[in-house]
């Protein structure tokens, strides 16, 4: 195996090994930058790095979106955008340039490595992590300027030991878990117990925060109860750090129904990527950034009664076009779709047929198709006037939409288009 720095396909190159053989490498759109090369693995030298499939950042679309989010705050809490899981599977350096190109100063991830990459990407951004992070990683975190989240006595304890041998301060935000059940100091003892973290060295405790299990907008939302024992804990923690410290509880959904609850930050996180916040009438409106687009390999007309795929689970009850995709669940595309996914092809909406299988994917263009190997196809996306998004195909599949982008792998390349 060798590790090949690769530019966009696009041209005509020799395969190496042997006789020199001329391989034509399908053009992307021509409306997609490269951002410089990347490594691709390949096995031999003869093999010809593409890809399979490809995800297109819609530039405009995404900061479309985070103006709408901004006017929508106006002004009254600073917006800290959630670029966690590579940006939602959207690509974590261009979200993040993109936002700082918008005046956001905030972003947050999960874990250390995703600081570190966004540092990369943004060196001027504040950053909060959301994770439980190790304090073997805090020489890493004061090196890239992070934000800790500290989730118990004893986590904070282990931070505070580390930044006094690094002889620096740990700059942090206090979660408390006031009905998640996940992560953070217990509501019920947080004001006592997160309150000794003020005593420890190298620590510096300047924010409290928590997430919402559940937001609905009705009267008797069960959010309600998390912000009063959260305002309960805060109000505690400030008067035991002797000034106010940064709050922060909103998520999307609750930015979208409760105003009240913005405080001094608010944590878009999938609504700012195009789903969720899709009413007109809404608080904030935006648009999907994220397009999945793949190559047919091959296109044959098939007679009626052709078993399709693994266990021949699709029969063809008429004569069709049978359209053979370079995407399988290696690259991220749910397994669950067999047999009830749908795929943009020539400007039509054509059903998956049989099982989605590791590599490849079988759709049925119809009967008078004119398909052309190389011919682009879209598994996220718009094509003429056909739409598919990933709330759909989480429909589909019983999953969510944030399942269905963050499952595209990260071995497929991530183009910024458009901006």
């Amino acid at each position: 195996m060798i590790l090949r720095a690769h530019p966009f396909p696009g041209r005509d190159i020799a395969a190496g090994g042997g006789a020199a053989s001329s391989v034509s490498l399908w053009p992307l759109p021509t409306t997609s930058r490269a951002l410089g090369f990347r490594l691709v693995m390949t096995h031999r030298k003869s093999e010809i790095a593409t890809p399979p499939s490809w995800v297109e950042i819609d530039l405009n679309a995404l900061r479309a979106n985070i103006r709408a989010f901004q006017d929508a705050l106006a002004g009254r809490a600073e917006p800290i955008l959630v670029v966690k899981a590579d940006a939602y599977g959207h690509g974590d350096g261009i979200v993040a340039r993109a936002a700082a190109q918008e005046g956001v100063r905030r972003l947050a991830v999960a874990h250390v490595h995703e600081a570190e990459n966004v540092r990369t990407a943004v060196p001027e951004a504040w950053i909060l992590l959301l994770g439980a992070a190790p304090p073997e990683s805090v020489p890493t975190l004061l090196e890239c300027r992070v934000t800790v989240s500290i989730v118990s006595f004893e986590h904070g304890r282990a931070l505070s030991e580390a930044a006094t041998r690094a002889g620096r301060q740990l700059p942090a935000h206090i979660k408390v878990d006031t009905g998640m059940g996940r992560l953070g100091f217990s509501w019920e003892t947080a004001a006592a117990d997160a309150a000794a973290l003020f005593d420890l060295p190298g620590l510096d405790p300047v924010g409290v925060f928590t997430h919402f299990a559940r937001v609905t907008g009705e009267a008797d939302d069960p959010a309600a109860r998390q912000i009063e024992r959260f305002r309960a804990v805060a109000d505690a923690l400030d008067r035991r750090a002797g000034r106010r410290l940064f709050r922060h509880a909103s998520n999307s959904r609750a930015f979208l129904l409760h105003p009240e609850w913005d405080f001094d930050g608010v944590r878009p996180g999938l609504a700012l990527y195009g789903y969720g916040a899709d009413s007109p009438d809404g608080r904030f409106y935006t648009r999907p950034v994220l397009q999945w687009k793949t190559r047919v390999v091959q296109a044959r007309r098939v007679p009626a009664g052709f078993p399709v795929g693994y266990d021949s689970t699709f029969i063809t009850p008429r004569p069709t076009t049978l359209a053979i995709l370079a995407v399988g669940y290696a690259d991220g595309y749910p397994r669950a779709l067999s047999g009830k996914g749908v795929v943009l092809l020539g400007g039509r909406r054509c059903p998956v047929l049989g099982r989605v299988s590791m590599n490849w994917t079988a759709v049925d263009a119809g009967p008078d198709a004119d398909i052309a190997v190389g011919e682009e196809a879209v598994l996220i996306g718009r094509q003429g006037h056909v739409e598919v998004w990933a709330d759909e195909l989480a429909q589909l599949c019983d999953t969510i939409p944030y399942e269905i982008v963050t499952r595209i792998f990260p071995h497929l390349p991530r183009w910024p288009v458009g901006g």
